[in-house]
């Protein structure tokens, strides 16, 4: 019998068939950074005050400037300790009564009562009309601007779960290419929604198939290359959400609809169709089905491709992760390790999640230029990519993983603290933060796999990163809730969570070196599992030494 990973050792574990496949599949990354979050652009709330239709008609004949007429006609408030220009009250006053004319711009007003805006709002666009402005979605309403991020994250989270069902019942490439179909769909519904209640559904039912479709694909690659390529593909996977950080502001800077600018986000997933006829099936999951012949056929396809012959091994091929138990949620809180474990890992899936969306969306409420900050901060994600692949053979993943996450924590504290007149200290504090971050939740992904026997890794991952759509969920109502009683408040939240996450990281075994266990007593008796493999080394030392011309493979490496 011979297993896949046998084959591609003839067929080329990351020959240019996989590179090119790869290269096609982590396009799939950067139009998920703008649905993700590219509510800082879409949801962009400007300056607004309560539109008055008899001051309006004043400002229009007398040619005030509408800084002008918000100085004259909207009452003064105390925001935050800051007086500032009301945006939900106005004056109830006859305007004819007042005085407020062109050639008499001073009127005493102070103590003229206050109502709610009743002729809707007047609003600085700046250049820039969102779903916000739009559909009037401030003051009483401001929330349901949260729920367009919530209703996404709720489409995240059902997706996930149903598409990786699809995927192991129906095969990968259709279920990508599946969550393509309502990507682009439900996309361009998003961008023709005619109320805010429809445009909310179509969100959620457009995150059922982004994430679905992006796990997908990561799933994918991964089955497709040597087992020591897995994780530098998975990582560089995920980096390319990185580039999609950086060219949304661009984009958002010259497509100022939020209309169009979600048209433009949504054309590359109608596009992706076109991967129908540029990516394989996985091999190993038609393995795991029985249907070998094709697997054969694509194999051969892949080793033609990279330039390699295959051997006769190939008519002996068969699946070589064949489970003979069914995992459950039991499975993964009935002994103490693996319960450690699970609630770790569950809550540092969601800090990441709460804390990423969180710092990113915090830079639409700042007032700087948020196309230079929004750049910046994708910027400075591209080195957490190559600092996870520097350190982790190196140093370990415990320690890189507690320490991205506690720096994140501080980063978020020292940025609260500092005054707004050290902008570019402020700044740079905060995108060291988001560097933090973005490791920790790229390391998650395959740390979590390795705490997991192997019946039950991919049932366990798929669970506790459900709390990182739980987390996004949140994120949005932590946000723009608790920034309305202390701008920075969210990020004294969003530190406590880090410091917290980077404290449980420590309290999980290091995995560097060690194989992947393949059942629970491997998690709950590691030392008996070392024993064993130092057994294994002793024999093999024996054979060899009884036997120095004996082609023998090391057990352990095996």
């Amino acid at each position: 019998m011979t297993t896949f990973d046998d084959i591609l050792e003839e067929a080329g574990k990351f020959g240019r068939c996989q590179k090119r496949i790869f290269g096609l599949l982590c396009m799939v990354s950067m139009p998920w950074a703008g649905v993700y979050v590219g509510i800082v652009f879409q949801g962009f709330t400007p300056e607004h005050w309560c539109r008055d239709p008899d001051v309006a008609a004043l400002s229009k004949s007398c040619g005030w400037s509408p800084l002008e007429t918000r100085r004259l006609a909207v009452p003064l408030e105390n925001r935050s300790g800051e007086t500032v220009r009301s945006t939900c009250q106005r004056y109830d006053v006859d305007w004819n009564a007042t005085g407020l004319a062109c050639d008499r711009t001073e009127v005493d007003l102070s103590k003229a009562p206050l109502a709610s805006c009743k002729h809707g709002w007047e609003y600085d666009y700046e250049g820039r009309q969102s779903f916000v402005t739009e559909f009037d979605l401030v003051c009483a309403d401001s929330w349901l601007v949260d729920m367009y991020q919530a209703t996404l994250n709720v489409g995240f989270l059902v997706g996930s779960i149903a598409t990786g069902y699809l995927a192991d019942r129906f095969g990968r490439k259709i279920s990508f290419l599946m969550s393509n179909v309502l990507n682009g769909i439900m996309g361009i519904l998003v961008a023709v929604a005619p109320n805010y209640v429809s445009l909310l559904v179509f969100r959620a039912l457009y995150g059922f198939g982004i994430k679905g479709g992006w796990v997908v694909g990561y799933v994918l690659i991964t089955e497709l290359v040597g087992v020591e390529y897995r994780r530098t593909v998975g990582v560089l996977y995920q980096m390319f959400f990185s580039v999609g950080i950086m060219l949304l502001p661009l984009l958002a800077y010259y497509i100022t609809d939020w209309r169009w600018l979600q048209v433009v986000i949504t054309v590359p997933y109608i596009l992706f169709l076109s991967y129908y006829w540029f990516i394989p099936e996985s091999p190993r999951w038609l393995l795991s089905q029985n249907n070998s012949a094709k697997a054969v056929e694509i194999t051969e396809a892949i080793a033609k491709e990279n330039g390699k012959t295959l051997s006769k091994k190939i008519e002996t091929l068969r699946d070589d992760n064949a489970e003979t138990s069914n995992p459950s949620f039991m499975d993964l809180v009935r002994t103490p390790r693996m319960r450690k474990h699970t609630l770790i890992l569950s809550f540092v899936w969601f800090t990441s999640a709460v804390v990423y969306q969180g710092l990113i969306m915090r830079l639409g409420i700042l007032g700087g230029n948020v196309y230079i900050d929004f750049l910046i901060s994708g910027l400075v994600e591209f080195p957490a990519a190559f600092l996870i692949l520097f350190t982790i053979e190196r140093i370990g993943r415990r320690l890189p993983f507690a320490t991205a996450n506690i720096v994140a924590g501080a980063a978020c504290f020292i940025t609260a603290m500092l005054p707004d007149s050290l902008f570019w200290l402020k700044t740079t504090v905060a995108c060291i933060g988001r560097l933090g971050i973005t490791m920790s939740f790229e390391m998650v992904v395959f740390v979590n796999t390795e705490l997991y026997p192997t019946f039950v890794r991919n049932f366990g991952v798929s669970v506790c990163s459900t709390l990182c759509d739980v987390g996004g969920i949140v994120a949005p109502f932590m946000l723009y809730r608790l920034a309305v009683i202390w701008l920075e408040l969210p990020l004294i939240i969003f530190g406590s969570l880090s410091f917290v996450a980077g404290g449980l990281v420590l309290l999980l075994p290091e995995t560097k070196g060690i194989p992947l266990p393949d059942t629970i007593d491997d998690i709950e008796f590691p030392e008996r599992a070392q024993e064993n493999i130092e057994l294994k080394k002793q024999q093999l030392d024996n054979l060899l030494a009884t036997s120095p011309s004996t082609d023998v493979k090391d057990p352990v490496a095996v």
